[in-house]
């Protein structure tokens, strides 16, 4: 099998009513209610409705659920896709929360236009803003869920629009890329010197995407520091498989090691103490980001919390999903409440 390289990287607060109780296990009047939903159009195509942006393109998203606590989650990458956070389907509708899958610009099941201008936070970050608008997504009612690169464009959406927020969870991204390059570098340095060798034989020719180098990475790193799940679920297979690598490269680098992208030097780090909405930091022990730099961070916004998974990775929503998705619906039902 010729595994992808590249995967997620670097992929108004008050009081309110208190959570609606999750939908009926028999399929009683409160599931009938999360279900009562439409989106825009003179047809119906489950949950699925594509966003004009200003550019010209359009971006697909799917919304499930009916409810007054609404997540917009952001796959990493850049230029992943929505697919590994599948997971999600399996636990928010249980806890009553209304979300949307949504592959940003230039990812599979978007628009993929091919003009290097596009690719910047900064336009990434008006992206999201007009997904939240033509969503209805508003101060009162609106999360936002960013893993790995989704976790960049979380928070740098938090630093100019935080006024439409709600809540902002951040999953396994530190602010600051120097030191994901540097914890990244340290994980690296454990392995055995027999692997280093012959993945620096790759690296000195350029050669990352020949199929030997992406199973040395693939085996000796990415099962250990990405998703520890044996066999991999397929919907994080398929979103490996659906990755636009050209953006991902224009901005990651050519691969986990070698960062060297347009992020390269990106950080917020100094900024934290702007982010005054309530916000969830989530690390892991087996991470590619450190996870003390995330329970770090949380102490750096005005209102933080943490989340830490013990047997968590990169993918913590994939292998060690009840505390991950466990803390992320106690924090937003905490904030919904008003009891954060």
């Amino acid at each position: 099998m010729k595994y992808p390289l590249a995967l997620a990287l670097t992929l108004g607060v008050g009081a309110c009513a208190p959570p609606p109780a999750p939908p009926a296990a028999d399929g009683g009047a409160a599931a009938n209610e999360y279900l009562d939903f439409r989106t825009p159009g003179d047809y119906q195509a489950g949950g699925v409705q594509m966003i004009p942006l200003e550019e010209g393109y359009k971006v697909w998203t799917k919304r499930f659920g009916n409810s007054p606590m609404k997540v917009l989650l952001l796959h990493g990458g850049p230029a992943f896709t929505h697919e590994y956070m599948e997971c999600f389907e399996s636990f928010f509708p249980k806890a009553g929360i209304e979300f949307y899958q949504y592959d940003q610009l230039g990812s599979y099941y978007s628009d993929q236009p091919e003009d290097q201008r596009l690719w910047t936070i900064e336009r990434f970050v008006e992206e999201v803003e007009q997904v939240r608008k033509a969503l209805g997504l508003g101060k009162d009612n609106f999360y936002l869920l960013g893993n790995s690169w989704g976790g960049i464009l979380a928070m740098e959406y938090a630093l100019k629009h935080q006024d439409n927020l709600k809540g902002l969870i951040i999953a396994n991204m530190t602010a600051d890329f120097d030191k994901y390059a540097a914890y990244n570098a340290k994980l690296r340095a454990r392995l055995p010197q027999e692997i280093l060798d012959q993945l620096e034989a790759f690296e000195s020719r350029g050669a990352y995407h020949d199929p030997e180098y992406e199973a040395l990475v693939f085996t000796h790193y990415y099962n250990d520091h990405i998703c520890r799940i044996p066999e991999w679920p397929e919907p994080l297979l398929r979103s490996f498989a659906h990755a636009n690598l050209a953006v991902y490269e224009y901005m990651q680098g050519p691969s986990e090691f070698v960062p060297g992208g347009i992020l390269k030097d990106w950080s917020v780090w100094d900024r934290l103490g702007e982010i005054e909405v309530p916000t969830l930091m989530i690390g892991a022990a087996h991470d590619t980001m450190n996870p003390a730099e995330m329970e770090e961070m949380s102490g750096l916004v005005q209102r933080g919390r943490s989340l830490f998974c013990p047997n968590g990775s990169h993918l913590a929503m994939w292998d060690d999903q009840e505390v991950f998705m466990g803390g992320v619906i106690d924090f937003i039902h905490d904030v919904h409440g008003g009891e954060f």
